[in-house]
């Protein structure tokens, strides 16, 4: 049973025909081959987060539970990829697109992108810094789709002139407002996390404005929306801004088919505009979580652990970002180990782990759906 049409155009990528829905990427693990091949299979654009998903395979946790040795537990991560891509390909049965989601600042970055594309995936999305090197990471895969996260026009503008200079386009670009997003956010400090400078029009327009100062055309690369969206008015109205499509995180992670366990969706359905707060990660990027007994303990703590800041050891035994504030003692950023949170949280541990959310209402309230209502509501209004 296909998903109910409305009156708006697809989203067109590499040749592929979509609905103008995108499945944001959710780590550690939540948004793993069940979301991305369901929602591929209604024929929208479904997401893999490459983050740490040896959490969702017993036999590979098995071989790393104990280990501190990085390479074997990246191995095993490049495998859980592969593994997890190729079963969401196999759950779409050839609709829409399956693409993975790789932060720019994870240690491997490089490999996640070539994996991904040696696994077949149909797009690769990168956020959490400049891939400025990604056409020369996917030159051997020219049918992969690439797709930046950006945040503002000026960056656009910078992806866009270096990838030029590559022979390359980005074949869509994602334009995330960190006013509203769900986790890492796309501005440099917490202060600026609001500012309008990001809203949706300016942006748009800042973009569109970019495309004819450098020649091309605006139909040419796909601007998707992301941040916020929650209601089928605001997909018209993005849409009518100049936007081909709308980017979810947070409405996904929380319908029946959403990788991370029940409570998980629990914490986020049921948390209220007073629970969600923005803060430092250790990855040097404002985030957005829900304020859990365990976030809650940290906050209160946090300027005494910056102010005692000192480089140590990876207590995971694997380097997960580039550059991390606890491993590093780098006093501004958070103290904290990421992963180890993230997937406290995947598991359902409501009192040790990080769930990251976005700031806005859920479509459906404190309901746990299906994600073929979610998508019928985005593009029909109908409940």
């Amino acid at each position: 049973m296909s998903v109910p049409k409305a009156v708006f155009e697809p989203l067109r990528i590499k040749g592929k025909t979509l609905l103008p829905i995108v499945q944001g990427g959710m780590g550690v693990g939540v948004s793993a081959h069940r979301l991305a091949g369901t929602v591929a299979s209604l024929g929208a654009l479904g997401t893999i987060s490459s983050v740490d998903l040896r959490r969702h395979h017993p036999d590979l946790m098995a071989k790393t539970a104990r280990s501190r040795d990085r390479a074997l537990i990246d191995a095993v991560n490049l495998e859980a990829l592969d593994r997890e891509v190729r079963a969401a390909l196999d759950l779409s049965a050839g609709h829409g697109a399956v693409a993975v989601n790789i932060m720019r600042a994870v240690s491997a970055y490089a490999d996640y992108v070539r994996r991904a594309c040696e696994s077949g995936a149909h797009a690769v999305v990168v956020g959490a810094g400049l891939p400025l090197d990604l056409p020369e990471l996917t030159a051997d895969y020219p049918e992969v789709a690439l797709l930046p996260i950006l945040s503002d026009a000026r960056g656009i503008a910078l992806i866009l002139k270096k990838w030029m200079r590559k022979q390359r386009l980005p074949d869509g670009i994602v334009i995330e407002n960190p006013r509203y997003a769900a986790g890492h956010l796309g501005a440099p400090t917490l202060d600026s996390v609001a500012s309008p400078h990001f809203a949706f029009p300016e942006v748009i327009e800042g973009t569109l404005a970019v495309f004819k100062d450098l020649g091309l055309e605006r139909e040419r690369i796909p601007l998707i929306a992301a941040g916020g969206i929650h209601t089928h008015e605001q997909v018209r109205e993005l849409l009518a801004l100049g936007a081909s499509a709308v980017q979810l995180g947070t409405p996904f992670a929380v319908s029946e088919e959403g990788d991370a366990h029940p409570n998980f969706k629990t914490v986020l359905a049921q948390a209220t505009p007073d629970d969600i707060v923005t803060f430092m990660s250790v990855a040097g990027l404002p985030a957005r979580a829900v304020r859990t007994p365990w976030l809650a303990e940290y906050l209160e703590k946090e300027a005494k652990l910056q102010r005692v800041a000192k480089t140590r050891k990876c207590t995971v035994g694997f380097d997960c970002l580039q550059q991390c504030g606890l491993r590093d003692g780098i006093a501004k950023h958070g103290q904290f180990c990421i992963d180890t949170r993230l997937a406290y949280a995947l598991a359902g541990d409501v009192k040790r782990g990080l769930f990251f959310r976005g700031s806005e209402t859920l479509p459906f309230g404190r309901e746990i759906r299906p994600v073929r209502d979610l998508i019928a509501y985005l593009m029909t209004g109908a409940t």
